[in-house]
């Protein structure tokens, strides 16, 4: 095969990969290079350490300051985009004719530069954006946050018609690929990139149910604490919520309910374990945006998912899970599951499903084909 070359420019510092949108550069990376594409990784840094660990995957990588000052909220593009601006960046680009995966509408500043005209440009859709950012308004309880969440999803739908200037837009879920595919051309559905190789559930019952997420993020903590004040409320199940800087109202539930325990800023390894040793991984969501990549770790090596609709809307993942819209039918469901064990038919569709569509290898040789 002919040697494969590609750019890949990065929102974050995707190692080490906890949590989703990194969760899926790291283990595309990982999976090109494995196919022998050289990959000359870029990351904007802010708040994440330089990561040693992706030299021995990448041709080269280099690392660029994300520009976070608040005057950026002045300007017209997207909080999110004019900070990832780079002309070292773009120096590096120019200097060879290697195609460009740009990771999420974040990382496009540069996607329409005249300067790249001519050269294969694609870009990764994690989400619908604007969506999500109005998701996250919604969410948000503090005043000046949810404000800048509006802005920011309005800007975000204003930039959106630069992915007109791609070659190819890689969206994430069924659905995000049905929404581009309205609005632009030449789009294609690449299932999310994630740490499983394959369906590894744990035999036996497991004593709690679990869930864990960035509860930094307004929509985490809010479905933490739904979790907390309307369906483990009352129940002799011991409900274990993993994540970091919970919000303060979160902290005073947890601390009324005897069987609910909290634990922040545990590592990536400590997690797994946890979504593996419960017997019902339960996660709701408020927010049908993307894909959830920790759906994906818990059908890949959890016994049980009990969820809510959004969390599978437009995935075609909701024959593998529970799925429950009201407070009360979640929680019969998760007493059904506290019993029984995880295997058979279920197990086996599981194998069927996810073993075929979010294989690591096969996705990365789509975009192969795609350069």
């Amino acid at each position: 095969m002919a040697e494969r070359h590609l750019h890949i420019v990065s929102f974050d510092v995707p190692a080490p990969p906890n949590y989703g949108g990194v969760i899926d550069v790291y283990h595309k990376v990982k999976a090109l290079a494995e196919l022998g594409v050289k990959v000359y990784l870029h990351c904007f840094e802010y708040g994440r350490s330089q990561a040693k660990e992706l030299e021995a995957m990448c041709a080269s990588v280099h690392y660029y300051p994300r520009h976070t000052g608040k005057h950026q909220l002045l300007n017209a593009l997207p909080y999110v985009v004019v900070g990832r601006r780079s002309e070292v960046l773009m120096d590096r680009l120019l200097k060879d004719d290697h195609p460009i995966l740009f990771e999420g509408l974040h990382s496009c500043y540069h996607l329409g530069d005249p300067r790249l005209h001519g050269r294969k440009r694609l870009v990764r859709a994690h989400n619908v954006e604007h969506d999500y950012y109005m998701a996250l308004a919604k969410a948000e309880g503090n005043a000046f946050r949810r404000t800048y969440f509006n802005n920011e999803a309005r800007k975000l739908q204003r930039f959106e018609p630069v992915l007109s200037e791609a070659d190819h837009i890689l969206a994430i879920s069924p659905k995000d690929e049905a929404y581009f595919a309205e609005h632009f051309e030449h789009v294609v559905h690449v299932p999310a990139f994630h740490a499983c190789g394959a369906v590894d559930v744990a035999g036996g019952l497991g004593d709690f149910a679990f869930y864990h997420g960035a509860l930094g993020v307004a929509e985490n903590d809010q479905a933490a604490l739904y979790l907390v004040q309307k369906v483990f409320k009352g129940m002799s199940i011991k409900l274990v919520i993993a994540g970091s800087d919970a919000s303060r109202e979160l902290k005073r539930e947890v601390a009324r309910s005897p069987n609910v325990e909290l634990r922040e800023n545990i590592g990536t390894e400590e997690i797994h374990r946890l979504v593996r040793e419960a017997q019902v991984n339960v996660l709701p969501t408020f927010q049908a945006t993307g894909i959830k990549l920790k759906l994906l770790l818990c059908l890949f090596t959890g016994r049980h998912v009990v969820c809510n609709s959004p969390m599978v809307e437009g995935t075609g993942l909701a024959e593998l899970c529970h799925v429950h819209d009201s407070p009360e039918a979640m929680r019969l469901s998760i007493l059904a599951c506290m019993a029984a064990p995880a295997n058979g038919q279920a197990i086996e569709r599981r194998v069927q499903i996810l073993e075929e569509r979010f294989s690591n290898r096969k996705n990365a040789e789509l975009i192969v084909g795609l350069l």
